[in-house]
């Protein structure tokens, strides 16, 4: 999961070192430092930089989302333990979880940004995006940490013109922005999937592949960006599945598609 996250950690709001997830975030209206790390076989430690006079237990939760705590592994394991494709990956990897988020917004804006992109060229255009619309922060440079994520009523109106983003990406971004604003997107778990997925699709420029992808983040367990490469290829490098394949053999993961698109990922 570090290793997931530290690829596509956003300069100055996420960093991964010394075995510990760093962020940026707001608490009670304060901007603070997030710390998640390995504590032992059985949890991780949190730590929160900041004021201390405040209830934490909304922070635990929503930190639990990022590294997918909450998953119920026993039954998805149960599940695809018995696929002939499936079975061999979860018994190898038996801890692998779909990666989760703290900020979904952040999310779906880096993964409109990652379109047809290296995840090397994502990272260098959302950290140019934060650098111009994101609040500074002060007091934690040795972190590597100098700024929050804009939200999204900043960047349904933001001024992303030479970025190095294409137009129609740009318009996407502001599009996905709006709809967030306005809660014609709703990240907050209360859409289920299918109404997710049909309200991300239904913007300009945003296809199956990001909505999936933006679901499995937020912890839909039967999300599957079926037409990302990455799965295709994940089972035979050299012939990839076409999307059909895959989506049918997907078939028999249900509900557990979303873990096993991260096997897939790790295979």
């Amino acid at each position: 999961m570090l290793g997931y996250f530290a690829a596509r950690a956003i300069a100055g709001v996420e960093r991964v070192d010394d075995g510990t997830y760093r962020r940026t975030v707001v608490v009670d209206g304060d901007p603070s430092v997030l710390e998640l790390s390995y504590g032992g076989a059985d949890h991780l430690v949190l730590r929160v930089r900041g004021r201390q006079e405040r209830d934490l237990a909304a922070v635990v939760e929503r930190a639990r989302h990022v590294f997918n705590l909450d998953a119920d592994m026993d039954g998805a394991l149960r599940h695809l333990g018995g696929d002939a494709v499936m079975g061999a990956l979860v018994r190898a990897r038996p801890g692998v979880r779909a990666a989760g988020t703290w900020d979904p917004f952040e999310t779906g804006v880096r993964a409109i940004i990652g379109q047809q992109v290296t995840v090397a060229g994502a990272n260098t255009l959302i950290a140019r995006v934060v650098e111009r619309h994101g609040q500074a922060m002060a007091g934690h440079e040795e972190l590597g940490l100098t700024h929050l994520f804009p939200d999204a009523t900043v960047l349904a109106d933001a001024d992303l013109d030479g970025l190095g983003l294409v137009t129609s990406r740009a318009q996407a971004i502001r599009a996905f922005a709006r709809a967030v604003a306005d809660r014609e997107v709703r990240l907050d778990r209360t859409a289920g999937l299918e109404e997710l997925v049909a309200s991300i699709t239904s913007l300009p420029g945003l296809g199956p592949w990001t909505a999936h992808y933006i679901a499995l983040r937020l912890g839909e367990r039967d999300a599957f960006p079926a037409s990302d490469l990455g799965l295709r290829r994940a089972l035979d490098p050299s012939k990839p599945l076409s999307e059909k394949a895959l989506v049918a053999m997907a078939e028999a993961w249900r509900p557990w598609r979303a873990l096993a698109a991260a096997q897939l990922w790790m295979a």
